[in-house]
């Protein structure tokens, strides 16, 4: 980064938002970012999950500029087609059951905007939620979340009626995901036994493969008992796809992945490959109890996100079908690698949502194996993010229309930096 730019940066940036690196990127182009000193980095961060079709997709720019030349706001005072034609788009995509949709700017605004669908329209206010799970940064999102206590830290008294119990951590617990899944399950219903009754409960918010809590897969079996759990006592099942969604998991949701019906989908990052869009959908039969005025938003369903929403589902058409055989080969060469290093600990995850987490003596978490792995990945023209609570799991997570040459260079940097990190 110019020494100026690095200066007005601290200067004028508040530090309470952080950025990975120091790193100033001037374009950015497919799988790769160039750096102002003319170094090419391969963008494996995709700007948390975001950027599914890489940078500048040409079918998505188009459509953008577009929509530039017509109008870029309507702020809920006239009609106008970009709406109509993305919740088209998504009903094309999303389980048959969800068919009506209503737009937010990000993913944080839409969780917010499906609990209060849920307490308005059940007469109930309770919330499950799970542990490690994360749902945003708002006050009412951050209520939700667990992933880190940090994001919550000083920012009591939360949303109330909120309840937490655990997710299956299978590799963290020790167990196998059979057994992960019945230690969850039988907390679930200690909690109805002893803190809340079903009857109080709206919904239960969940993340089907959780995202900066470790990236771990929920599992068809756990999904399927909280759909039956929810069925029995008339609970909301509201499924959080926000990082999950748009062929991220090896179908466009993993709703689908796992033939699990959400009662609420909730989605954004990648719906717009970068533009601010977020979205939820629910049945036309649940969303006409929520009366007009209920809810509402100034930038929500942007006329030039919506164009470029439409876009990004109308190429993903082409590139979701191929994820499933480029995450076979992905899978394969990390468990190769797993094999190597003994700093690899579990392999995780779905699709192009892979977690690989790093360990020390007796599979305690190695932030600091991340941090210089991350470092030398840099230096060696690759960007990483991590996640989990410990911060030691490294986030894999390709454009969806990566080159499998380019899959290839990504998870050998990855190889090459934990070498050199082991051999330290």
């Amino acid at each position: 980064m110019s020494e100026n730019i690095a200066d007005r940066y601290k200067d004028m940036i508040a530090p309470v938002i952080t950025w990975d690196s120091k790193v100033e990127i001037v374009h950015g182009e497919g799988s790769w970012l160039t750096g102002a000193n003319g170094k090419r980095y391969l963008d494996f961060s995709t700007g948390i999950s975001v950027s599914g079709l890489g940078h500048q997709p040409a079918h998505v720019k188009a459509a953008i500029h577009d929509q530039v030349d017509k109008y870029w706001h309507a702020g809920g005072v006239f009609l106008y087609e970009p709406l109509v034609k993305a919740a088209d788009r998504l009903d094309e995509i999303t389980p048959p059951n969800i068919d009506q949709f209503f737009f937010m700017n990000s993913g944080a605004e839409a969780v917010e905007a499906s609990v209060k669908l849920a307490r308005k329209t059940s007469g109930r206010q309770g919330i499950i939620v799970f542990r490690g799970g994360f749902h945003g940064r708002t006050m009412g999102s951050v209520s939700y979340t667990t992933s880190k206590s940090m994001y919550r830290q000083g920012y009591h008294p939360l949303v109330g009626s909120v309840f937490v119990t655990p997710f299956p951590h299978p590799f963290r617990w020790g167990m196998t995901q059979e057994e992960a899944n019945a230690r969850a399950l039988a907390e679930l219903e200690l909690m109805f036994k002893h803190e809340v009754t079903p009857g109080e409960i709206a919904a239960m918010l969940v993340e089907p493969l959780q995202g900066e809590g470790g990236y771990y897969p929920a599992s068809k079996e756990f999904m399927d008992a909280l759909r039956a759990i929810c069925d029995e006592h008339g609970i909301l099942l509201i499924v959080d796809e926000v990082q999950t969604g748009f062929g991220r998991t090896g179908d466009w949701f993993t709703s689908t992945v796992y033939d699990v019906k959400p009662d609420v989908l909730v989605m954004g990052k990648a719906i717009a490959n970068g533009l601010p869009l977020s979205a939820v959908g629910a049945s036309k039969e649940l969303l006409s109890k929520w009366p007009p005025g209920s809810h509402g938003s100034t930038y929500g369903g942007n006329p030039i996100c919506c164009a470029a929403c439409t876009a990004t589902i109308e190429a993903l058409h082409d590139v979701v079908p191929n994820v499933p055989k480029l995450s076979d080969h992905a899978f394969g060469r990390f468990q190769e690698l797993n094999e190597t290093h003994h700093t690899i600990g579990d392999v995780r995850g779905l699709g192009l949502m892979i977690g690989v987490e790093l360990v020390g003596e007796g599979r305690t978490p190695d932030p600091d194996a991340f941090k210089a792995v991350s470092k030398l990945a840099l230096d060696k023209g690759m960007f990483i993010l991590n996640c989990g609570p410990d911060g030691n799991v490294i986030r894999f997570i390709p454009p969806l229309n990566v080159s499998t040459d380019e899959l290839d260079l990504g998870i050998d940097i990855i190889d090459e930096a934990l070498t050199e990190y082991e051999g330290s």
